[in-house]
């Protein structure tokens, strides 16, 4: 497991005004700086030091930024020093945390030979070296860190979990929007659906007088396809396994859901179905948009 230390006790919970982020180059700063635009903060890479006193302010007091997260790194270059005292200062008047990230060198020089990107001290020495320069340079700005996080195990989704779990409460977690979706297969399959879901195993209501006209809208219609046990069941199973997902889903950081169900032609049964698990999963607390691309096609 990553080593995880705090040097300000336990890691405060729920989401702060103000979150620096600063470490080793190649740690995942930028990664995480993105994690943080995801979650809703403002997310700023390499604000210069002198700005960043101000930044705070405008923060404390836009009724539009609430939240923010900013990189300050070894490319400030000789105003770096400047930090301890800044930050010093700033956590008397504001609520900020300082994140820490490292790695091992050999993880470091790795992932710089991967990108092939150049440190950002330059090119002069070997990336070892100026791996070892960087480390001792931030050595008082790490002292500092409420949170030091060693990144040399993590792969993306491994840090894009600890980070959203530790950072946003769960009262601000965005929704995953799930879409539910009915289509005819005669019509061909949507390209854009992450489930599909084939319902041609229930009966037909097209082929009972008085239902071809009509949609799986229709009472009638509906009647008659939840007139098999099977619909029930089907209906109850699907839903379950869908409120299984969805947590998954939105720790991976998905945004965006969409689930298919179809029939022959995209009238009756796939509406019906589409419907009542959009229903299922709205009762459940999820954020539900139901459409039905060929409810009006012959």
């Amino acid at each position: 497991m990553p080593a995880e230390t705090s040097s300000a006790g336990e890691t405060p919970s729920g989401a702060y005004e103000l979150v620096i982020l600063t470490g080793l180059s190649g740690s995942g700063k930028v990664s995480v700086l993105k994690v943080f635009e995801d979650m809703g903060f403002y997310a700023v890479d390499n604000l210069p030091i002198d700005l960043i006193p101000t930044f705070a302010e405008l923060c404390r007091h836009s009724p539009e930024i609430s939240r923010a997260a900013l990189v300050v790194d070894i490319r400030e270059g000789g105003a770096l020093k400047k930090f301890p005292g800044i930050f010093q200062e700033l956590r008397k008047q504001n609520r900020v945390f300082l994140l820490f990230l490292e790695a091992a060198d050999d993880v470091l020089q790795r992932r710089f030979s991967e990108t092939r990107r150049p440190h950002p001290l330059g090119t002069g020495t070997s990336v070892l070296n100026s791996i070892r320069a960087e480390r001792q340079a931030l050595r008082s700005i790490q002292k500092l860190a409420d949170l030091i996080l060693d990144t040399s195990q993590f792969n993306i989704h491994d840090l894009r979990r600890l980070i959203v779990t530790r950072f946003q409460s769960a009262q601000d977690r965005p929704q995953l929007l799930v879409t539910v979706n009915s289509f005819g297969f005669k019509h061909g399959l949507p390209t854009d659906s992450d489930l599909v879901f084939d319902v041609r195993f229930l009966p037909n209501p097209h082929y009972v007088p008085g239902c071809k006209n009509l949609s799986g809208k229709h009472p009638k219609v509906i009647r008659y396809v939840r007139s098999f046990p099977q619909t029930g069941e089907f209906i109850g199973r699907i839903s379950d396994l869908l409120l299984y997902l969805v947590p998954h889903y939105v720790r991976e950081g998905k945004s965006y859901l969409t689930i298919a169900f179809g029939c022959t032609g995209g009238k009756h049964r796939s509406v019906m179905i589409a419907d009542a698990v959009g229903r299922n999963l709205t009762g459940a607390g999820c954020e539900v948009k139901v459409s039905h691309r060929d409810i009006r096609k012959t």
